[in-house]
């Protein structure tokens, strides 16, 4: 026996006392009991009888390869892994489902909104740490729009510094998470608010002062108007100051991604300045904490609503320091979400 094989032998012998001793009582896990026991008796066979690989060799037509056997052992065991992954991860997903469910449940079993908190359009800012620039958004959100009265909740998504204090500086709601969890995990929390108190249009729009409340009509006008179910602020039928370049030329990408999968013109994907009528989404699921901006645009036109888009300005960030991450990082992100909400 080679020493390759004995050190493969002393592996599979190991792994399996191992597997057994992790496994076994309290700690009893079916599933991965069997994974790993088959995956350690395997390797202890093969390494006894390298020719138990002879058919996986042969049905991956490797007969003529001088490392048939081991190529084949590799393939195998690639695919047995990524099946385990791919597993683990839904897992992993189910449970993060399962959380935000829950601290969207305990957010709303504490909630004592007065119903004159709830107006027929109201504005749900979601912010971490963003008290300077909430100083500066806030009082210019205009109080009635079209005749109607305009409210604001602000999500507090696990300030450290006086986000909650400034927004009740100014007379408006703010629900706080106890935890950061994310611009898409704070906003559901706010639909849900708004369904169970009976919103009528919601409008989106960022705490670092890079919207411009004036411009919430521009959004609000063709809703009330029976023109669109949702409206998206588009920075690129509009104008913005000077931006990252890298993030400029995304925005046109992930345009043009997105209105190639779905067959609907979408100039401005990650604009997380909209608006919408609440009945409208009250079908759509959204799961992604982060990178979500793309999330409800796809889920919409899958569903068959109305979308616009109106020219908007993006201003640059008034204090502070973006929260989005590397280009490179956000980018690749941002396209993963994209395709995993297209294709689910």
């Amino acid at each position: 026996m080679s020493g390759l094989r004995v050190v493969g032998l002393i592996i599979g012998i190991v792994g399996l006392i191992t597997t057994f001793l992790i496994y076994r009582g309290p700690k009893w896990k079916k599933l991965n009991f069997i994974f790993f026991s088959i995956f350690n008796l395997s390797l202890i066979a093969i390494t006894i009888n390298p020719n138990f690989a002879n058919f996986l060799r042969d049905l991956l037509s490797l007969q003529k390869y001088q490392y048939g056997r081991i190529l084949a052992l590799l393939i195998a065991s690639n695919i047995i892994l990524l099946s385990f992954s791919l597993y683990t991860a839904s897992k992993v997903e189910n449970f993060r489902l399962q959380f935000d469910h829950l601290v969207r449940k305990l957010g709303l079993a504490s909630l004592e909104i007065m119903p004159e908190k709830i107006k027929p359009i109201m504005v749900v800012i979601p912010a971490y740490n963003e008290a300077d620039n909430l100083r500066y958004l806030l009082p210019k959100i205009p109080g009635k729009i079209d005749g109607l009265d305009v409210g604001v909740l602000v999500i507090d998504d696990g300030s450290d510094d006086q986000t909650r204090q400034i927004v009740q500086e100014h007379r408006h709601t703010v629900i706080s998470n106890m935890i950061n969890r994310g611009g898409g995990a704070a906003l559901r929390l706010g639909y849900d608010i708004l369904k169970r108190a009976g919103g009528n249009i919601c409008v989106t729009m960022d705490a670092d002062g890079q919207h411009q409340p004036e411009e919430i009509e521009k959004l609000v006008t063709p809703i009330l108007h029976n023109q669109y179910d949702v409206v998206i602020g588009s920075r690129v039928m509009g104008n913005r100051e000077k931006d990252n370049p890298l993030r400029a030329m995304g925005v046109y990408v992930f345009g043009a991604i997105i209105s190639s999968l779905l067959g609907k013109k979408i100039t401005d994907p990650s604009s997380g300045f909209r608006a919408f009528k609440m009945d409208k989404i009250m079908d759509i699921d959204l799961y992604e904490d982060q990178y979500h901006t793309s999330e409800l645009i796809i889920e919409a036109i899958k569903k068959g609503l109305h979308i616009g888009e109106v020219p908007i300005s993006i201003m640059k960030r008034q204090y502070g320091k973006s929260k989005k991450g590397k280009d490179f990082v956000y980018g690749f992100h941002f396209a993963r979400i994209i395709v995993k909400t297209w294709w689910r």
